[in-house]
């Protein structure tokens, strides 16, 4: 059955602020960074408007944010923090704590550059730093998606127990002013639930959380059972998303496909880009060109079969990454693929490309020269190899 919902003009770090809001989760640790300030900085008015009664904890640091964050999920309680760029980095070790302890934090993170040189603005850099840490991990499109995801969020992470990352670009999406649709706050505390963790440090019956793991292979029995979590969350993510669709009338599949049906070139994206991709493939198809979309929204655990299937019919295919892996093949989208391409078989000519770093202008001509790239690719012509796209 759909639930009310109201059109409201919102940037997505204010919509991504009323999500924490109808969720009300009992700890919020929370430092600000640049774009990612005003969500928290919202969420902190609603607290003193006694508007929610969540606990919000200022720290110090990021550091000390996933720290008492750590320690407040390990109790029992609903906890969400959020952060950008150099707040992830100084995150680093904890993310790998929460998530090795198997602890259901929510963190919304606004996608921004890491210094050096000092940029504020978007690229992937910050969340892609985080792809191997145990996390689950979401790129929006836009500020409707991140609203949208970061309700979805503490279920995932409740379900999987593990810590979940919803992403939004950041100033893009962070703070462009855009129609939302806001759900009823009544529908959305219902469909979040309330969680009940089976044990917590708060129990009467004490138990041991992050104990030391230095005999035999238990250390790797425990990172094997902490990887079949993440390859397993993704049933748990489309049944969920399935559900929010239904209220909603918004699909929330992993992979987004635009014109893929009969297309012979294909470009993969994340974030906000993907509107400008698809911009230019409608212009193209206009023309007679047979272009797709596919826009990837969980990125962690990695949709490598929904991906090949996607792609299975492509003659080929250009992967754009607004971050690069430094002396890798290529970037860090583009390594997913082409392992998922060559896992099922599927061999199109493939072109990698970087774009859109330190908020670089992705203007509509490079998708364009992106899809004439890849109709020469599909002729026989030689891989060029990583492309830096749009430097003038």
């Amino acid at each position: 059955m759909a639930i009310e919902q109201k059109t409201i003009a919102a940037t997505g770090n204010g919509i991504v602020a009323e999500a924490y809001r109808q969720i009300e989760p009992d700890v919020i640790c929370a430092y600000p960074i640049t774009p990612q300030t005003t969500i928290v900085e919202d969420v902190s008015k609603f607290v003193a408007a006694g508007r929610i009664g969540t606990e919000f904890v200022p720290v110090e640091s990021e550091h000390s944010s996933m720290s008492a964050c750590i320690g407040s999920a390990a109790s029992g309680a609903c906890t969400f923090t959020a952060t950008s760029s150099q707040g992830l980095a100084l995150m680093q070790e904890e993310l790998h704590v929460a998530s090795g302890l198997r602890l259901p934090i929510v963190m919304v993170n606004a996608n921004r550059a890491l210094s050096a040189p000092i940029n504020i603005h978007c690229d992937h850099s910050d969340a892609m730093t985080a792809r191997d840490t145990g996390w689950i991990i979401f790129f929006a499109e836009n500020a409707q998606e991140a609203y949208d995801l970061t309700i979805m969020a503490p279920r995932i992470a409740e379900e999987n127990l593990l810590p979940v990352m919803p992403t939004l670009d950041g100033f893009i999406t962070t703070h462009a002013i855009t129609r939302c649709q806001l759900a009823d706050d009544a529908a959305v505390k219902k469909f979040v639930g309330q969680g009940k963790p089976e044990r917590t440090l708060l129990d009467v019956e004490p138990i041991m959380v992050g104990g030391f793991a230095n005999i035999g292979n238990t250390y790797m029995k425990i990172k094997k059972a902490q990887r079949d979590a993440v390859d397993g969350a993704l049933a748990s993510i489309k049944r969920i998303g399935d559900e929010w669709a239904a209220l909603t009338g918004r699909s929330y599949d992993h992979v987004e496909c635009f014109d893929t049906q009969d297309a012979d070139y294909i470009i993969v994206i994340l974030g906000s880009a993907a509107g400008n991709a698809r911009a230019v493939a409608r212009q193209m198809r206009a023309d007679g060109h047979k272009v797709g979309v596919v826009n990837l929204r969980c990125y962690r655990p990695f949709p490598t079969a929904d991906l090949a299937k996607a792609l299975s019919g492509a003659k080929a295919v250009a992967i754009m990454d607004r971050s690069d892996s430094f002396g890798a093949l290529a970037g860090p989208l583009a390594l997913d693929t082409l392992s998922a391409l060559y896992a099922n078989d599927l061999h199109p000519a493939t072109r990698t490309y970087i774009y859109g770093l330190g908020g670089a202008d992705v203007k509509l001509d490079l998708f364009r020269q992106v899809y004439e790239d890849l109709e020469v690719a599909a002729q026989g012509a030689a891989d060029p190899g990583l492309t830096y796209l749009g430097i003038e």
